[in-house]
């Protein structure tokens, strides 16, 4: 399985962590291009995961919302 595919599978907070790890790395410097290129490609794939989940979450949340809407407005 590739790296992708394996991030895909990720939960919020593993996708979050891992992004943390990759940023630490970048600030921390040292290392060649390539390497600050690959981890820079691979955070962005990590940004996404989690902007997946999140927009998950933001549905769920407004999809909630409604529901409650509605059956308020059901009572009335």
């Amino acid at each position: 399985m590739s790296e992708a595919a394996e991030n895909t599978e990720l939960g919020y907070e593993q996708a979050r962590d891992q992004l943390v790890e990759v940023v630490r790395e970048l600030e921390a410097g040292g290392l060649s291009l390539e390497q600050s290129l690959t981890l820079w490609e691979k955070g962005e794939h990590l940004a996404k995961v989690c902007e997946r989940h999140l927009e998950g979450a933001r549905e769920r949340i407004e999809a909630a919302l409604k529901s409650v809407e509605d059956d308020t407005e059901d009572a009335e």
